[in-house]
């Protein structure tokens, strides 16, 4: 079928562009169609440069002009983002650690759904994947990673850095660990207030001689409050990752988790959900699933909120086994867990590329009020 430019262009005005108050044709968004036979290309640009506009823009192309114009229809579209010009000039959010080429924030909004169960397994993966990885236990009242890692009972080293001290971090399974949990004592409770809290951080975070990272994993408490700003306003997050079980009590604080980021004073690119304890396979019956926390929540929060769905982890006894054991389950080879993981990860890799490719280097925070952060408004 010969497909014409005029039908394209009708059915292009019936979306709106992301930003914009009017079709994306009658705006100006879109700027060239061309048609050859049954293949189309479609140039536009939009003002919004979040990674969830551009696949939104894409598929409501790709759909409206497979349904309003030729099912099947070859077509390409190339997406520019044109931010515009601001008045002042933004600060770069804290300092870049010289020598770490992404931070991953592994946040969610409900303590208990694994988060730091995640952030283990995904570090360990990407180490087996040949790259250079650190994590930082930022859970200042709860530090788990130590355990997960079996370092508990390590200490950091001090070493001279261009002539200053620097801790060392510990290092277990190539990757690079440093947590509040190696200063305090196992019965010892942290009772801090946030801006002690907040101090102890930034000794972690730039007194470190972290080295050359591909990966610095951040593991966040849980909710959305001091630490979480205050890591935002210290360092120029990558993007993030959110983590939830499928039940509905879990979905209701992962999507403030997601709105979090997602806040105009923030404006951290979210990478995706990961879903947590999906199902239970028992280890006698490994083709059965039971979705004792509901089924598929997580992935339909990701579509609702349109985020990426990075992938599911069974509730498998072996995992926990694992965690407890401090030897993460991904370290297991020829396992659905490992294999779990591996797809988790390579689809995190893959969206942090994306990302870097198509989006500017985040920028900062900027607390203007007394009030900080205040609650997020976005559905």
């Amino acid at each position: 079928m010969k497909l014409n430019k005029q039908d394209i262009l009708n059915a292009l005005k019936t979306i709106t562009a992301p930003g914009e108050g009017e079709n994306m044709v009658d705006s100006g968004a879109v700027t060239n169609v061309v048609t050859f036979a049954d293949e189309v290309i479609v140039d536009i640009t939009i003002k919004n440069p979040s990674l969830q506009a551009k696949k939104k823009t894409e598929v409501d192309i790709l759909q409206t002009i497979h349904k309003s114009v030729y099912e099947k229809a070859k077509i390409k579209v190339n997406i520019k983002v044109d931010t515009p010009a601001k008045a002042t000039t933004n600060e770069i959010k804290g300092k870049a650690i010289p020598g770490i080429k992404n931070i991953v924030a592994v946040a969610s909004g409900k303590g208990g759904v694994g988060k730091s169960t995640v952030t283990a397994n995904l570090a360990v993966t990407l180490a087996k994947m040949g790259f250079k990885v650190g994590v930082l236990d930022a859970d200042i009242y709860g530090p788990s990673i130590p355990i997960m890692f079996d370092v508990a009972s390590e200490r950091p080293l001090s070493v001279n850095v261009g002539g200053k001290s620097k801790m060392k971090p510990v290092e277990n399974y190539g990757v690079k660990v440093l947590s509040i949990g190696f200063f305090t004592k196992p019965d010892q409770a942290v009772i801090w207030r946030g801006p002690m809290a907040s101090k102890a951080l930034n000794q972690m975070i730039f007194d470190a001689a972290w080295g050359e990272l591909d990966f610095l994993l951040i593991d966040l408490p849980p909710g959305t409050g001091d630490i979480h700003l205050s890591i935002m306003q210290a360092l120029p997050i990558t993007g993030s990752v959110v983590v939830s079980t499928p039940q509905n009590v879990a979905l209701a604080d992962a999507k403030k988790g997601v709105a979090m980021f997602q806040q105009e004073s923030i404006n951290v690119p979210v990478l995706g959900i990961v879903e947590n304890m999906a199902y239970f396979t028992p280890a006698e019956l490994p083709g059965n699933k039971y979705y004792i926390f509901g089924k598929e929540g997580a992935k339909h929060l990701a579509e609702d909120l349109e985020v990426p769905f990075l992938g599911e982890v069974p509730l498998i006894q072996s995992i926990r086994e694992a965690g407890d054991l401090g030897r993460p389950a991904a370290l297991q080879t020829d396992t659905a867990i490992e294999k779990a993981f591996e797809n988790i990860t390579r689809d995190v890799v893959q969206q942090v590329v994306d990302r870097n490719e198509h989006l500017p280097s985040t920028e900062a925070i900027k607390i203007t009020t007394m009030a900080g952060c205040s609650a997020v408004n976005k559905k």
